[in-house]
């Protein structure tokens, strides 16, 4: 897929610990039921973390999360109608949808490259950034050991909205979301920083991914309960802000 898609939503979901079976049955069943949607082209159905780490005790297991690339955004519409989208309104207690524009891309998951090939727009406001990186099993220890000090200073970076981790399983399939006040804020954090560069030099030549993404994105609309995101009021850690519906 080369052309960009006009639309890419994330649903965030909240559950309770009671619903755990629930959501296990629901990310069992609705990957398939999710590709098979009307107007999708690619859909991934989350596990999601705090974002500290990547190993089984960063996981959150009340909140999951579905990244949907759509045809058009009349084709998104019916999201909330379909029985994966019903299936998760009945087992959740809050939600959020994120709308997004694809700004740029680079690098496959699963083989794909979902958002095309966007020309590198520019955006005003907040930007959502990506990742998503297969690990290869005989490098991951050292990946892990890596996670701490580039984790710690994402949670203070200035200008973040909203960080958390997903993936597609527990182990190996590695992804971070992050919501940023503007592009300047993600860009000071992702190429100034000195122990997120220190990552970014080491990724060559420690050879940690088999496969990997990094994406970039105009945040369009946030349409739901904020702080299933964590999200904090203008990227001040100290402040969450309210529910916007």
């Amino acid at each position: 897929m080369t052309d960009v898609p006009e639309l890419v939503t994330l649903h965030v979901w909240r559950t309770n610990r009671a619903a755990l079976p629930r959501a296990l049955a629901r990310m069992a069943v609705d990957p398939r039921r999710l590709r098979a949607l009307p107007g999708v082209r690619f859909g991934k159905l989350l596990g999601t973390g705090t974002g500290t780490g990547f190993g089984p005790g960063d996981a959150d297991l009340t909140r999951w999360a579905a990244l949907t690339v759509w045809d058009s955004p009349a084709a998104s519409a019916g999201f909330d109608d379909s029985p994966v989208g019903r299936a998760w309104a009945r087992i959740a207690h809050a939600a959020v949808r994120v709308d997004l524009r694809p700004l740029s891309s680079r690098g496959e998951w699963s083989g794909r490259r979902p958002f095309g090939a966007p020309p590198g727009g520019r955006a005003t406001g907040p930007v959502l950034a990506l990742t998503r990186a297969r690990l290869r099993p005989r490098r991951a220890a050292t990946f892990w050991r890596a996670v701490p000090p580039v984790a710690a200073a994402l949670h203070a970076a200035p200008g973040l909205l909203a960080r958390f981790g997903v993936g597609e399983a527990p182990l190996g399939w590695q992804g971070t979301v992050s919501v940023w006040r503007d592009p300047t804020d993600l860009v000071a954090f992702a190429y100034r920083h000195p122990e997120h560069r220190a990552a970014i030099m080491r990724t060559p030549t420690e050879g940690w991914y088999a496969e990997e993404l990094f994406a970039r994105f105009e945040v369009r609309d946030v349409v739901g309960d904020r702080a299933v995101l964590g999200w904090v009021a203008d990227g001040d850690p100290g402040a969450v802000e309210g529910t916007r519906a």
